[in-house]
């Protein structure tokens, strides 16, 4: 008989008062304020700007739960759709069901969202929230303790997990705990590889999924609860080894294209719009955003206004000439008869004078 073991709460929820708190809820909770927190000061220490870290996490978590919860839902659609189930029950993710494959791919797109509106590469955000997420998921995990779910296999190990719910209450692997000590263990492996070889663009969250997969794939394979299994292997099983496959592709192809690190991850934000983007069209340097394109929108902006004005002072000097006057006209010219009288009074008159 094992007399050391892991025991189970009585219940998943703590009641405040009137209020009920559940355990499940509470973990996701404090891993995302871990995770926000966490990947903030990594962001500032890349250069980034206070706050940002929490403005696009405003997109990437509701995002992030949507995703879990519909991988979760479909991979495991018998809990919910099959004859006797409350297909309501799906909508209740506070009574646990989320995965990770789902709340990572969908999160993705909300945080794409976030840094498009703030101008800034997305890779260089995800680098600097990659350890971040990974605490989040070993905090989320102790959720599944208090629900007393997904456990492993039977053992008498001094580390077993106690389960007293379910038809079949004893002594199981703690694969919880498993996959939350394999998460410390990957964040403090992307802190080190980030600090020693200055990974960017994208390889430090590349270099998540890869590590995180690989631990899952045998986590997973030490699991007992009910899944949908392909070829002799559970689901999420395949889904770690794609994943992890995908994700060493990334980080080969990515070091040959792009090596080194962002030298800016956030521009300055003292010149831009009230929400903070460069520009409608993305990162700095592209046509309408960016140090290059503000220097060349002012420029356009300064040389239509010079000819502006100057359209109105040709305008105005136009206005303010005064017309010219029609030439006068001559004196109608005289006759030769005329002309010969006026020379022969002249010539009269001169003799008069000398007389």
């Amino acid at each position: 008989m094992n007399l050391a073991y892991i025991p189970s709460p009585a219940a998943g929820e703590i009641h405040l008062g009137p209020i009920p708190l559940r355990g499940y809820a509470l973990c996701i909770i404090i891993g995302v304020f871990v995770a926000v927190w966490y990947g903030n000061k990594r962001w500032i220490a890349r250069g980034g700007k206070p706050g940002t870290v929490a403005d696009i996490a405003v997109w990437a978590v509701p995002f992030g739960l949507v995703g879990g919860r519909l991988y979760h839902v479909i991979t495991d659609y018998q809990l919910y759709f099959s004859e006797g189930k409350n297909w309501v029950n799906a909508f209740k993710i506070w009574e646990g069901g989320l995965g990770i494959w789902g709340a990572v791919a969908l999160g993705a797109v909300g945080a794409w969202i976030g840094c498009r509106r703030r101008g800034i590469p997305l890779p260089a955000w995800a680098d600097a929230m990659a350890p971040a997420l990974v605490i989040a998921q070993a905090i989320g995990r102790w959720g599944n303790w208090f629900n007393q779910e997904l456990y492993g296999r039977a053992t008498d190990l001094p580390w077993a997990l106690k389960i007293t719910k379910g038809d079949e209450p004893g002594l199981y692997h703690p694969t919880f705990l498993y996959e939350s000590l394999w998460c410390l263990g990957v964040a403090a492996v992307l802190i080190w590889a980030d600090r020693r070889f200055k990974l960017g663009h994208g390889r430090v969250f590349g270099l998540y999924v890869a590590l995180y997969c690989l631990g899952r794939g045998w986590v997973e394979y030490l699991r007992v609860d009910d899944a949908h299994h392909i070829l002799g292997l559970r689901l999420n099983v395949w889904t770690a080894i794609i994943g992890f496959v995908l994700a060493v592709v990334f980080l080969v192809i990515s070091a040959r294209l792009r090596p080194g690190r962002e030298d800016v991850v956030e521009p300055d934000r003292d010149a831009d719009g009230p929400d903070g983007a460069k520009g409608a069209e993305g990162p700095e340097g592209s046509d309408g955003s960016g140090a290059d394109g503000a220097d060349k929108g002012s420029t356009e902006v300064a040389a239509a206004r010079t000819a502006k004005g100057a359209a109105a002072d040709l305008k105005k000097d136009a206005k303010n000439t005064p017309e010219k006057s029609a030439p006068e006209k001559s004196a109608p010219e005289k006759s030769a008869p005329e002309k010969n009288a006026e020379v022969k009074d002249a010539d009269t008159e001169d003799a008069a004078k000398k007389g």
